[in-house]
């Protein structure tokens, strides 16, 4: 196993990944003098220690909040490991000093959800957020809980946390998961790109979440590798399934009917929705929650329907009624890099999808997805897939979705983080 894992460490020295190896290289030697000094004595882990490791993630998006990529990954990966799922912390009024609530997610034991609420006032004070986030997360591991977290692997989707808690928790690998240019988005902190590309000179494994947005991110780390979203296709397949019901509130609605399932936020194209529910006898039904958006300036007609954001468990119930899925994401910034999760949720549906030029649909879709240059083509391509939905596209969706599954790529990452641990830990031997 030594000799393995020796050659390993030397494909990253010699594989192109220099930098990967120096940070490894720096990182063992603190390791092996910190040894020495309590009279460990340092080995070359087996193959078993290597998958007994636990996750702290940093996420910017809230665990309860839309189904998606960080909780579909994180969930599995909790199955093997321990999961401590870190919000960002959230500015409030009212309260003079922070607060911190630590919670079990109830059907997944393995996940913890800490929050963090800090003054308001304080908000501003960037350095003063980045030693109390810190500071709550270095006491919690002090306690009862960090005896659960041993051999940590640092999880980032939230680069302004890489200030605060790189290389502070006594991590042995820092993995970044980027799934989308976070720093285009509305409201987006100034010091959210400069921290990102600090979070991209350390991390030692990358994960990029669509083509796009991988060549980007690999320009400043080469060990970065591209994995677009999965799709639970049973969970969405029941939208094929003859004896499932439709959501109540769309048995009535006028056919035919075109609907979304996602995220309503700076990304959709409004006056491509208000064009297309103009151009149909049918409805327009939109299911999602709004944010960094005013619902109160979106377009209404009386065939389209803002329903809100609903339950992952009903989906399908709602997928099954639609005649026609769609994805209509403006051209704008926030969609230079975007890889939409619900491609593949979609395609699972069974039902035929029309969507915008997005880059990494049209790249990787374009046989499947039919793509609309504008609110016209986009609302013609839905009217004529109504009437003719293309079944052998449909076919196609059908059978690509049963290939991508979460479980396939999961089981893919972890072979990334075993690979890192086991250089990690070789040239740390080799150090001491």
């Amino acid at each position: 196993m030594a000799h393995a894992d020796q050659a390993a460490s030397r494909k990253f020295l010699h594989g192109g990944r220099g930098v990967f190896a120096r940070r490894l290289l720096r990182r063992a030697a603190i390791s092996c003098t910190q040894m020495k000094q309590n009279g460990e004595v340092t080995k070359v882990t087996g193959v078993h220690d290597l998958e007994d490791y636990s996750i702290i993630v940093h996420s910017h998006l809230k665990w309860d909040w839309v189904w998606q990529r960080p909780q579909q990954f994180l969930s599995r990966l909790s199955r093997k490991h321990r999961v401590l799922f870190v919000e960002t912390p959230e500015a409030c009024d009212q309260i003079p000093a922070t607060r911190v609530r630590l919670r079990e997610v109830s059907d997944l034991p393995n996940v913890s959800v800490l929050q963090i609420k800090i003054p308001r006032s304080r908000w501003s004070d960037t350095p003063w957020v980045d030693k109390e986030r810190r500071r709550v997360l270095q006491s919690l591991l002090s306690g009862p809980l960090g005896q659960k977290f041993t051999s940590i692997v640092q999880w980032f989707y939230d680069p302004m946390a890489v200030t605060a808690v790189a290389g502070q928790l006594g991590e042995q690998l820092i993995v970044y998961d980027c799934m989308d240019e976070l720093s285009l988005f509305d409201g987006a902190p100034a010091e959210l790109a400069c921290r990102e590309r600090e979070l991209l000179e350390i991390a030692d494994i990358v994960f990029a979440g669509g083509p796009r947005i991988w060549r980007a991110k690999r320009e400043f780390n080469p060990n970065c590798f591209c994995y677009g979203c999965g799709v639970d296709a049973r969970h969405f397949g029941q939208a094929r399934d003859p004896k499932l019901r439709i959501a109540d509130e769309l048995t009535h609605l006028p056919r035919p009917i075109f609907g979304y399932i996602g995220v309503v936020d700076e990304r959709i194209d409004y006056h491509l929705i208000d064009t297309l529910a103009d151009s149909t006898t049918g409805s327009v039904a939109i299911v999602g929650p709004s944010t960094k958006v005013d619902p109160g300036l979106f377009p209404r007609r009386d065939n389209l329907h803002w329903l809100g954001g609903r339950q992952y468990a009903d989906l399908p119930r709602y997928a099954k009624a639609f005649d026609v899925c769609i994805m209509p994401f403006a051209m704008n910034e926030a969609t230079r890099f975007i890889n939409p999760t619900k491609a593949l949720e979609y395609m699972a549906t069974g039902r035929p999808i029309v969507s915008t030029a997005v880059e990494d649909v049209v790249a990787q879709f374009s046989q499947i997805i039919t793509v609309a240059e504008n609110a016209r083509e986009f609302a013609k391509a839905c009217e004529r897939l109504a009437v003719q939905p293309e079944p052998r596209r449909i076919e196609h969706a059908v059978a690509l979705a049963a290939r991508n599954s979460w479980e396939s790529i999961v089981a893919r990452l972890e072979r990334h983080i075993e690979q890192g641990l086991r250089s990690q830990r070789a040239l740390r031997a080799h150090a001491a």
